[in-house]
């Protein structure tokens, strides 16, 4: 009878944890979408090229990259933070946005947009240097909290979790953007800290039952652990870099196309979709992302991590051929939703995979890394490739913006092929050492 109650006590424990998780994860996402659906439009305005506004991404990924990989996975790792990195994340992300808006609003007022666009870059991008360590906390929390026969499943929930509070950030940014006043007057600014604050809150009162919980867990299973170190072969550290390597290619390929997109069915001379019309495309987006997410990570336990990351992997390289053919609002719709369910099935199956390679004691300098290739999808692959091969091809060669734009989604398409093919034959036929 007492050994039952310890297990009632304990699974009760576990689902109080994993509400609170999915609470927080669809915080995030949608403070993200309320925040970041217009904000390449914004900096646009502000800032007048392509490259330009991708800056934002690029520089805000180095900060992450730096921080993660340099300092707070170490941190993670040795102190063993996970919650109490979340939280100081979250809190110190919350004070930024604020101070961001008043620099920038003043910037305006003084009659300069364009120092006002990189105020918000610098800010944002400083602000992430320290933001980082919460996503890697979360990385490594949700690695510890999850077991391989099931984390499919949980990463696939979650990020479905993650797309519904990303979809409806969307929906009402669509409603605050208006031509740029909800930035401007700071309406958005102020939306999304208080979404952090009451996150940060939120994971307080989460940490100590994770702490709890992970005692447990190590008392009882500091064998397992200790096998688990022991497995942690020179086959499976070679599987997991060439994992990264062939993701770079892949996210750079798909992510440099990712503001010229938004730009691309703005245009005048194409769909020329309005605010509304661009929610309801990439609310499609969304939609098809939470589709996978609910059934990518199942399937991925039952029939093999490298089996359904190669169906997202096709799908992301064949969408983009199809972005300059869509002659309608709908059927844009429906090309990005496709391309949403290769995305987050990308998403829930490479971290759950990323989780079964990499040993307990090196989760967070290791899920940093793959915290930082996931970023480049921020903004470097826009300033590196995107953006400049875009603007080449419209001020040296004076072809239009749409025929530019629809060149960009070509190289998109052959660049995510290169990656998909080294995946195959460097990681998909290699197998992680149990």
């Amino acid at each position: 009878m007492r050994s039952a109650d310890v297990e009632n006590s304990e699974g009760s424990r576990s689902r109080s944890i994993f509400f609170n998780l999915g609470l927080f994860q669809f915080l995030t996402f949608l403070r993200r979408g309320v925040f970041y659906t217009f904000m390449i439009n914004y900096l646009f305005v502000l800032m007048g090229t392509v490259t330009s506004t991708a800056t934002l991404g690029t520089l805000n990924m180095v900060a992450s990259a730096i921080g993660q990989n340099f300092f707070w996975g170490k941190v993670c790792d040795r102190r063993k933070l996970r919650t109490e990195l979340i939280i100081i994340g979250e809190s110190t992300a919350g004070i930024a946005y604020i101070i961001v808006f008043f620099i920038h609003r003043a910037l305006i007022d003084a009659g300069n947009g364009f120092a006002s666009g990189l105020a918000i870059i610098f800010g944002l991008s400083l602000l992430e240097f320290f933001w980082s360590m919460s996503d890697v906390g979360w990385a490594a929390l949700l690695t510890d909290v999850t077991t391989p026969d099931v984390r499919g499943k949980i990463v696939g929930i979650l990020n479905f979790i993650a797309s519904l509070g990303r979809m409806i950030g969307i929906v009402f940014a669509g409603f605050l953007y208006g031509d740029g006043e909800g930035f401007k007057n700071g309406d958005i600014f102020f939306i999304v800290t208080v979404l952090l604050f009451i996150g940060m809150v939120l994971m307080t009162l989460t940490s100590r039952r994770v702490r709890t919980k992970n005692t447990a867990q190590k008392q009882s299973t500091s064998m397992e652990g200790d096998r688990h170190k022991g497995n942690a072969t020179w086959r499976n550290e070679r599987m997991y870099k060439w994992f990264l390597v062939s993701l770079i290619i892949i996210v750079l390929g798909a992510a440099s196309i990712n503001q010229i997109f938004l730009l691309f069915i703005n245009l005048p001379e194409g769909l020329h979709a309005m605010d509304p019309e661009m929610s309801l495309i990439l609310s499609a987006w969304t939609i098809g992302g939470m589709i996978a997410s609910l059934t990518s990570g199942a399937l991925a336990d039952r029939f093999g991590r490298t089996n359904i990351l190669l169906v997202g992997l096709s799908l992301t390289a064949i969408t983009p051929l199809f972005y300059s053919l869509a002659s309608s609002v709908p059927l844009m719709a429906l090309i990005y939703g496709f391309n949403g369910v290769a995305f987050w099935t990308l998403q829930t199956v490479g971290f759950a995979l990323a989780g079964d390679i990499i040993p307990e004691d090196r989760r967070g300098r290791l899920l940093g890394r793959y915290n930082t290739v996931i970023a480049l999808s921020w903004g470097p692959a826009g300033i590196l490739i995107g953006g400049p091969f875009a603007d080449i091809q419209t001020n040296t060669f004076g072809l239009s913006k749409q025929a530019a734009f629809a060149n960009a989604f070509y190289v998109s398409s052959i660049l995510i092929a290169l990656g998909t093919l080294l995946f195959v034959i460097k990681v998909a036929r290699a197998k992680p050492e149990k």
